[in-house]
């Protein structure tokens, strides 16, 4: 039996009882706390930080977001540190949903009333059941079947003669054939991921109603097998017209089958472990928002690596890259994204921005931005009660200023905008 633990980012895991569980502390089982222990030791050998072991009793999480499941059936849905009040898991469920979805590109569909059913659901549920909807509508609309190319022996002609392997034949086997033959079938390497996927869904899925839809989509493709290698179907996944139907599914077939994000977990486990690191989920969801909010005739340009720190015997160092390069009508602006919450009543702290933060824009902004009379650098933090306006601007020289603005993580909009001179509109779709 599967049970669901909800926690946020930074929440601390222990095996021993507690009085009062909640979003921040919860109560897992032995079996569970060792698993995550073996699997922290993994991640910290490739480099990343899943959680942290305190005093041999607690684990504290790392700024992971999404569903790990453990062998032993406990389902850990890790939450966006976000929200406070008693609603705070629906809405951040709906946050963490709006940011993959609007972060990966994955198909927008209209509210139906399936999805307001499974608006408290937890996030694989969520994924589940998007991806059988999809399937559903697929199969409804008919699944795309092709010519398969058969080399076989029969005792009857068919197709074309092989000549050359039927003149190699011994004479005690003349009466057999070696024939070339097409057939029409949906062994498709698409077909197969779906088939994957949907065989997956039916093994994870507690809901009854992403059950029961499961399970009479997998009684109508019986006769398509599954991927025995995923990674080569994923490769020769086709995306010409005739495949056009397809396309809306992919983004979420892929998500069920790599089950293991962003790095891969042992092979001995199969549950599902969708994790984001939430850094990079933001940064990816502040992109998205600023491509909508873009003047047509300014560019955006993420991860820019024109640029290093210093030069050193003959080649250059210290690459600098930051988040976001916004490039209008002969002019450039540096944008960079941090999921920090700041604080403006925290005046002694300096809001809770960071020193280095300022170091770092202060590097880009001196390589990318010199030469302007005047140069703007940004700072993106998700808005929240402590910070929802702009802060006054900080002046690096006379001609370098840098703007901490908030973003409304569930309207997509950036604000302070008309403070600066960002080629940026407030008026744009917002993000579903």
């Amino acid at each position: 039996m599967t049970q669901t633990i909800v926690v946020r980012e930074y929440a601390r895991l222990t095996a021993d009882a507690l009085a009062t569980p909640s979003l921040d502390y919860a109560c897992i089982t032995s079996s569970a706390f060792e698993w995550l222990c073996d699997l922290m030791s993994r991640f910290s050998k490739s480099g990343a930080a899943l959680c942290h072991l305190e005093n041999r009793r607690w684990l504290r999480l790392d700024n992971y977001v999404g569903v790990l499941e453990t062998p032993c059936g406990t389902r850990l849905e890790i939450l966006p540190k976000h929200y406070d009040g008693r609603d705070s898991i629906a809405r951040s469920r709906a946050l963490l949903r709006k940011m993959i979805q609007s972060s990966l590109d994955l198909p927008v569909r209209e509210a139906e009333q399936a999805d307001l059913q499974l608006f408290d659901a937890p996030l694989s549920e969520w994924l589940i059941g998007k991806f059988l909807l999809l399937l559903d509508d697929l199969v409804k609309r008919g699944i795309r079947f092709d010519y398969q190319r058969v080399e076989e022996e029969q005792v009857f002609l068919r197709g074309q003669l092989d000549v050359a392997k039927q003149i190699r034949q011994p004479p005690s086997r003349r009466h057999h054939f070696q024939i070339r033959h097409d057939i029409f079938l949906a062994d498709m390497p698409e077909n197969r991921l779906l088939k994957s996927a949907l065989e997956a869904a039916c093994k994870s899925t507690q809901d009854a109603r992403n059950w029961r839809l499961a399970h009479e989509l997998r009684s109508l493709l019986q006769q398509i097998p599954s991927s025995i290698d995923i990674a080569l179907d994923l490769n020769q996944w086709r995306d010409d017209r005739l495949l056009a139907r397809y396309q809306a599914i992919k983004p979420w077939c892929e998500l069920i089958l790599r089950k293991q994000m962003p790095i891969a977990l042992s092979h001995e486990w199969q549950g599902i472990s969708l994790l984001f690191p939430m850094e990079k989920l933001y940064e990816r969801y502040v992109a998205a928002c600023l491509r909508r909010m873009l003047h047509r005739d300014a560019s955006l340009k993420l991860g820019s690596r024109l640029h290093h720190l210093c030069e050193h015997d003959g080649g250059k160092i210290f690459c600098l890259e930051p988040d976001f390069l916004v490039s209008h009508a002969g002019r450039k602006w540096i944008l960079d994204a941090k999921w920090k919450q700041l604080d403006v009543a925290n005046r002694t702290d300096n809001y809770n921005l960071k020193q280095a933060d300022f170091y770092q824009l202060f590097a880009y902004g001196s390589k990318y931005l010199s030469g302007q009379q005047m140069s703007e650098l940004v700072l993106i933090y998700p808005k929240v009660s402590g910070f929802s306006a702009p802060l006054p601007h900080f002046d690096f020289t006379k001609s370098l200023r840098l703007w901490v603005l908030p973003l409304d993580l569930e309207l997509g909009v950036l604000g302070g905008i008309t403070r600066t001179d960002l080629p940026l509109s407030s008026t744009f779709a917002q993000v579903s």
